[in-house]
């Protein structure tokens, strides 16, 4: 099957991650060399029947977008601007898709990918599936404890068929979740726009796949590997350690004296490291630390931290800790 058009969302402001992304999309995440938001451009670039990609992302962090894709190396993405500014005038995951059906006119096969997700399994693999189910189709994975499941879409199959769907429940009968892709066949896109004029939630699209499934079938393409739902500091640390896999990375322009780095922490270019011990953190440019141990932490665009120990920490840019302004 040929003509399928991918939309990757990108609209959300990521609260939970400020100040790191307070002014900064957390697709652009650092992830080694690459950015979360990268790693998926680089697959859907790879897949023949994907003509368009469509980046979906809000007014605020357009300017960040098209600069982005002004220097990117990959041909389909193209931006698609939802009309909202603030977190509280977002118009919710399942409102700004059928906004971006609407305004770019699309009515083919649709692929949904959200920019802030990281797994490994292939989308060719799951667009193949997708084919032979002829039918909506969502990814899901075995997050292997009930209590874990309940901050996400549950998943219910009878094979491989969706039967049940429960929106971040209480008490969920499995641990198999929704990760954020999604498959669509062209024919059944008008009914983002019935599910809406109901009054349905526009926010989270298990709310959509809940409604959807009692009307068509709709299937589950359930994968082992890793996935992580980069929304936090825990989860986005974890997808960093992941990715670097056993080897620490400090920039080579970086400087580190007396220092001891982990083999899951990024060291990123321009930071200087004097008499510090760096475990499981992020690192930004331009970074000082002095006399410090910095655990668990992301330490963002040009702070500077002398004698004060971090653990679970996010610090903004420019920081200055102790600051010396505030004592003078």
């Amino acid at each position: 099957m040929t003509g399928t058009t991918a939309v990757v969302l990108a609209g959300g402001y990521a609260t939970r991650l400020w100040p790191i992304t307070r002014h900064r999309p957390k697709m652009f995440l650092p992830l080694g060399e690459t950015t979360v938001i990268e790693r998926i451009y680089a697959e859907l670039e790879s897949i023949d029947r994907i003509d368009e990609v469509y980046v979906s992302t809000n007014e605020r962090f357009a300017p960040d977008f098209e600069a982005h894709l002004e220097e990117s190396p990959y041909e389909k993405p193209r931006l698609s601007v939802e009309e909202t500014e603030h977190e509280d005038e977002k118009l919710g995951v399942v409102g700004a898709l059928a906004q971006l059906l609407d305004r770019e006119g699309l009515d083919d096969d649709l692929l949904v990918i959200a920019g802030d997700n990281l797994f490994d399994f292939a989308v060719s693999d799951f667009l193949e599936y997708f084919d032979r189910r002829e039918g909506p189709v969502i990814a899901a994975y075995d997050v292997g404890d009930r209590e874990k499941a309940t901050s996400y879409g549950v998943v219910e199959l009878d094979d491989e068929r969706v039967v049940d769907f429960q929106e971040k429940p209480d008490e969920p009968e499995t641990s198999l979740v929704s990760i954020g892709c999604y498959a669509f066949p062209g024919e059944t896109l008008s009914l983002f726009t019935s599910y809406l004029e109901e009054g349905n939630n526009p926010d989270e699209p298990g709310w959509f796949v809940q409604w959807l499934q009692d009307r068509e079938p709709t299937y589950a393409y359930p994968f082992e590997g890793v996935w992580f739902d980069i929304g936090t500091r825990e989860s986005y640390l974890d997808a960093v350690s992941w990715y670097l896999d056993g080897e620490s990375h400090v920039a080579e322009s970086a400087i580190v004296r007396d220092t001891t780095v982990d083999d899951s922490t990024l060291v990123m270019p321009g930071a200087t490291l004097v008499d510090a011990a760096v475990e499981r953190s992020v690192i930004f440019p331009d970074v000082d630390l002095e006399s410090t141990t910095v655990r668990g932490s992301i330490v963002d665009d040009g702070a500077s931290i002398s004698g004060f120990d971090l653990e679970r920490a996010l610090i903004g840019a420019y920081s200055r800790i102790p600051d010396e302004r505030q004592q003078s």
